[in-house]
């Protein structure tokens, strides 16, 4: 049985908080905040410093120790803070990235800060002409749809550098116009690395200057990609009632809720499935379900691809489906979800999630063999993003407390680069 956290709602009373109150500070739900302190749910890394500032402790690490008082089973615990992911515990041969994978990551953003600083003021070098440099964004994407995060990492600064000096070559609008649309997609790939690995500031600037060359780029489908994109900065902080107008506002626009070709129903269709995840986290039965609603209609009219960095169809919105029915705690909609599986066409990254959502949900549920399975199955379908991901550290951890001899537990726990205590 999980054990309820008599110190967390302790501090919550004293720094003057109800349920319904915190949640509405953290925006979340007040059945989230009180899943938190029965001990069935734990706090993603996003939400830990705000809720540590709004029970006034001094540091993430008070709060950690909060939800785990006595430590986890077998020594585990399931928190990395943003941007330091603990790699000490991987071993050498084991599946998926490997140490030095992810320690190239990390090695990484130093180099990709400089990038982006000198975004207009680039260092002198080669630059490929644009067919080559649109070969090499759409590696790029390709690298992060299918998380392979160490080949994205390694390229990824020398190419935005590159894309700066290409876009201060140019002289005709037609050109211009092409390199900004394809330094938009390269600021997509590089934060698709950075919020992943939990750097959240950088992440926002990565999403502003993606905006900014989208918007230069004068393509309107590359501009909802843009905001679709932005909703991660509002995920980040709680906000979703920014994160929903935002959305709303953006498949508001006439040129794509004419559903006129596959590409401008692609874009509407995601903007509506994202704004339906937004919805079902805010506890908006009616309103997830219209949005999802609109984009079952856009996905009629598409076959599955990826269309502006994003993955949309039939299949992709299947995987959001699920997403809306763990929000509002829908069994119905968990059970039909745990009858499919994603094919293997769809991009590993995206394939991944979907397990680690049904895995979540499992656990939620109670169904521990499932939700081990789940887990297993996400590392299968793309390892890197399996092992950085937040939710599979929970996951994992929770699982072991109800199972602290299990060795395949175990290995999972020092896979993910679980702190060791």
């Amino acid at each position: 049985m999980a054990t309820p956290r008599r110190e967390l709602a302790a501090r919550r009373k004293a720094a003057g908080f109800s349920q319904e109150q915190l949640a509405e500070y953290l925006r979340c739900t007040p059945s989230t905040v009180g899943r938190w302190e029965r001990g069935t749910a734990t706090p993603e890394p996003t939400t830990q410093p705000r809720l540590a500032r709004a029970l006034g402790l001094k540091s993430v690490q008070e709060l950690v120790n909060l939800l785990h008082p006595g430590g986890l089973s077998r020594g585990f615990a399931d928190v990395a803070h943003p941007g330091e992911a603990d790699v000490s515990s991987s071993t050498p041969g084991s599946e998926g990235a490997s140490t030095g994978e992810i320690s190239q990551v990390h090695a990484a953003f130093p180099k990709l800060r400089r990038a982006i600083d000198a975004f207009d003021c680039p260092e002198d070098g080669p630059t490929r002409s644009l067919a080559e440099l649109s070969a090499a964004v759409v590696g790029m994407n390709a690298h992060r749809l299918e998380a392979r995060y160490g080949l994205l990492a390694e390229a990824l600064p020398d190419l935005l550098a590159e894309l700066a000096r290409a876009s201060q070559a140019v002289v005709g609008g037609h050109e211009r116009r092409q390199v900004e649309a394809l330094r938009a997609l390269a600021l997509r790939a590089a934060d698709g690395l950075a919020f992943k690995f939990g750097y959240l500031d950088l992440s926002s600037r990565l999403i502003d200057l993606m905006r900014h060359s989208a918007a230069l780029s004068d393509d309107q489908l590359l501009v909802a990609a843009a905001e679709y994109v932005r909703t991660e900065t509002f995920f980040a902080n709680g906000d979703l009632t920014a994160a929903r107008r935002l959305l709303i506002r953006a498949a508001d626009e006439p040129s794509l809720s004419s559903l006129a070709s596959p590409r401008v129903a692609a874009a509407y269709g995601s903007l509506q499935m994202r704004t339906a995840v937004v919805a079902g986290r805010m506890g908006d039965r009616s309103a997830a379900h219209d949005h999802l609603r609109e984009a079952y209609r856009a996905a009629s009219t598409v076959p599955e691809g990826v269309y502006h960095g994003t993955a949309f169809g039939p299949h992709s919105l299947r995987i959001h489906e699920l997403a809306v029915a763990a929000e509002l705690r829908d069994p119905a909609g968990v059970q039909r979800a745990a009858a499919w599986h994603p094919p293997k066409e769809l991009p590993a990254e995206r394939r991944s999630h979907y397990y680690i959502e049904l895995g979540r949900v499992q656990l939620e549920l109670g169904r521990h063999d499932d939700a081990h399975q789940c887990v297993e199955l996400a590392r299968e379908a793309a390892p890197q993003h399996t092992r950085e991901h937040p939710q599979v550290r929970s996951t994992v951890a929770t699982l072991l407390r109800y199972r602290p001899g299990n060795s395949r537990l175990v290995d999972l726990a020092a896979w993910t680069g679980a702190r060791v205590f």
